[in-house]
C-alpha cells in the first residue's frame, strides 16, 4: 500500500519538525516517523469500515420504512438491491476485517454516525445509485463495479469526509489519496472467491520499506553538518532566508540519498525529490532543487563519490 514516494514525504515532515542536531536524541522523531507511516493503516480501516456502515444504515432505512404506519406499496416490498450488494456483504461478513478493526479500534462510526448519513444520503442520491437501482438483480460483477464507482466518485471527493478526516488526523490528509488509490485496486480485483485476507493489505511491500524510511531519517540527520555544508557552498548567492525551509530538508535527504544509497539511480532521487518539491513547496522550488542537484552530481561523478551499485543507476 505504501510506495516510496511517500515513505520519502514522511521522513520530510519529520526532518521538518525536528529541531535538533544530529549529535542529539532524536528516538521520539523516528518514534513518531514510524507512528505516522503505521497510521495510515488506521485510515485504510477506517475507510472501509465506511463502505460496511453504508450498507448497515441502507438496511436500517428499509426496516424503518416498513415499520411505518402508512407505509406504501415500495415501502413493504422495497428493491433490496443495494442492501444484498454482493461486495458489501463480503466486506460486512469478513471475519478477519473485523478482527482488524477491532485490534485497531476503529469504533468512530459508533460516534460519528452523522457522517454515515452523509455518505449514505449522497449516494441514494447519485445519477449512479438510480442506475443502479433500475433492476432488483445483479451479479457479483455488477455490484462490484458499482461500489468502485460509487468510492471514486461518491465517497472519495466528499468535501464533509475530507473535513472530517483533517478534523481527527491532519496528517491523513497526506495519506489520502494513497489509501484511496490502494482501496480502488482492492475492490477492482477482488473476485467472488478472493480470501478474506485481501482486504488485509500489507502496508509496506516488503522489509526494505521499512528500513528505507529509518535509514534515510537516520542518515540525513547523522550527517547533517557535512550535508549543509554542501548545501551552503551551492547556494552562495541565495540569501538564506529565501531558501523555503522545506527545500532545504528536500536538499538534505535527496544529498543524504545520493551519498549513502548506493542501489538507488541517481534519476530516480532526483526525480522523486523534484515531484515533492512540486507538491509541498514553492512554484519555483523544483527548478531551484534541480539546479543544486544537477551540480552536486556532477561533482560527486567528477570526484568519484557516486557509489552506485548495478546497471542503470546514474
Amino acid at each position: 500500500m505504501l510506495n516510496r514516494r511517500h515513505i520519502r514525504v514522511k521522513v520530510m515532515q519529520t526532518m521538518y519538525a525536528f529541531k535538533g542536531g544530529e549529535s542529539d536524541d532524536f528516538s521520539k522523531e523516528q518514534k513518531f516517523l514510524l507512528f505516522s507511516i503505521d497510521n495510515m493503516y488506521n485510515l485504510y480501516l477506517l475507510l472501509i469500515s465506511l463502505l460496511i456502515e453504508v450498507q448497515k444504515r441502507a438496511e436500517n432505512d428499509l426496516q424503518k420504512k416498513q415499520k411505518k404506519h402508512l407505509a406504501t406499496k415500495e415501502d413493504k416490498d422495497p428493491n433490496r438491491k443495494f442492501v444484498n450488494n454482493e461486495l458489501l456483504k463480503s466486506l460486512k461478513e469478513n471475519i478477519q476485517l473485523q478482527n482488524q478493526l477491532e485490534s485497531h479500534k476503529i469504533t468512530n462510526w459508533e460516534l460519528d454516525g452523522e457522517y454515515i448519513d452523509v455518505i449514505f444520503k449522497a449516494i441514494i442520491s447519485s445519477d449512479l445509485y438510480k442506475d443502479y437501482m433500475q433492476t432488483r438483480v445483479s451479479d457479483f460483477k455488477e455490484d462490484k463495479n458499482f461500489i468502485v464507482d460509487v468510492f471514486k466518485d461518491v465517497i472519495a471527493p466528499n468535501d464533509k469526509l475530507y473535513e472530517y478526516l483533517e478534523d481527527k488526523n491532519l496528517t491523513w490528509l497526506d495519506d489520502l489519496p494513497t489509501v484511496n488509490t490502494a482501496i480502488l485496486k482492492l475492490l477492482r480485483k477482488v473476485k467472488p472467491g478472493s480470501a478474506q485476507s485481501h482486504f488485509i493489505p500489507k502496508l509496506y511491500k516488503d522489509i526494505d520499506d521499512k528500513e528505507f524510511a529509518i535509514e534515510l531519517f537516520k542518515k540525513t540527520l547523522l550527517n547533517k553538518t557535512a550535508i549543509n555544508k554542501e548545501i551552503e557552498l551551492k547556494t552562495k548567492n541565495w540569501d538564506a532566508d529565501r531558501i523555503a525551509n522545506v527545500d532545504y530538508v528536500l536538499l538534505q535527504m535527496a544529498i543524504s540519498e545520493l551519498k549513502y544509497f548506493s542501489s538507488i539511480p541517481v534519476k530516480v532521487t532526483i526525480n522523486e525529490y523534484l515531484e515533492i518539491a512540486k507538491e509541498y513547496s514553492t512554484p519555483k522550488s523544483s527548478i531551484f532543487i534541480n539546479g543544486i542537484l544537477d551540480k552536486l552530481v556532477k561533482e560527486y561523478e567528477a570526484a568519484g563519490e557516486l557509489n552506485k551499485i548495478g546497471r542503470g543507476l546514474l
